[in-house]
């Protein structure tokens, strides 16, 4: 099992657009998530920087980039990236940063 961990940005005036998505997000992509191998996952904000904190399990790499070959997973990227710093390369989905696990404890 896989734990992955990225930082990613709402815009400031966004952030209540951002989480009425989520609350609840629609079950057709939650289903997708969960049918390729992702769990235990958590999406915080940090309210007074817009930073978005996720969290992640996942079976495996593979797993996990099949996810984007969904019409629903890139229509469901393209409506936050409404409401997301996004990558000008890529404005299509927000800009994500992977962290690097450096500590963890079962």
């Amino acid at each position: 099992m896989l734990r992955k961990a990225v930082l990613f940005k709402v815009k400031p005036e966004c952030a209540a657009e951002y989480v009425r998505r989520h609350n609840p997000a629609p079950p057709e992509v939650l289903k997708i998530i969960k049918d390729h191998g992702v769990s235990n996952y958590s999406i915080y904000l940090h309210e007074p920087t817009g930073m978005l904190f996720g969290y992640f399990e996942c079976e495996n790499e593979a797993e996990l980039e099949k996810i984007g070959d969904y019409e629903t997973s890139i229509k469901w990227w393209k409506s936050n990236a409404e409401v997301l710093i996004c990558d000008p390369s890529d404005p299509n989905k927000g800009k994500e940063e992977e962290l690097r696990e450096v500590f963890h404890l079962d």
